[in-house]
C-alpha cells in the first residue's frame, strides 16, 4: 500500500473515531444535501463553529463534499472511502470466517 493510501485511510477511521463526526454522517446518509444550518440541528449541543470544525474534518478525509448553491452551502456525503476502508480492513478480515462456515456447511449437507 503505498503511503498517500495509508495517509487517506488514516484521515478516514481519525474522522471515523468521533461520535459527533459519525452522527453528521448518519445525517447526511438519511437525507443528503444538508446545510449547516440543517447539519448544526442534528448536533444542538454544540456551537455552529464546532459542527462546521467536525465538517471540515470529514471534508478533508474526503467523507463530505460540499457544493455553493447561491449563498448557501450544501454538503453530501462520499461514501467511497468507508467502501474503501472495507475493503481493505474488514473483508479481508471476514474471508477466513466466511470460508470457514461454507465448509461447515457442506459437511453438516453432506453428512460428514
Amino acid at each position: 500500500m503505498a503511503a498517500s493510501e495509508t495517509d487517506e485511510m488514516g484521515a478516514v477511521f481519525r474522522a471515523l473515531a468521533d461520535p459527533t463526526r459519525r452522527r453528521l454522517l448518519d445525517a447526511l446518509f438519511a437525507e443528503d444535501g444538508r446545510s449547516a444550518g440543517q447539519l448544526c440541528a442534528e448536533v444542538p449541543e454544540m456551537t455552529r463553529f464546532g459542527v462546521m470544525k467536525h465538517v471540515g474534518v470529514l471534508e478533508q478525509a474526503g467523507l463530505v463534499t460540499s457544493r455553493r448553491e447561491g449563498r448557501t452551502k450544501l454538503h453530501y456525503l462520499n461514501p467511497v472511502p468507508i467502501g474503501l476502508v472495507a475493503d481493505r480492513w474488514i473483508s479481508k478480515y471476514a474471508a477466513p470466517f466466511t470460508r470457514a462456515m461454507v465448509g461447515l456447511r457442506t459437511g453438516l449437507e453432506s453428512g460428514a
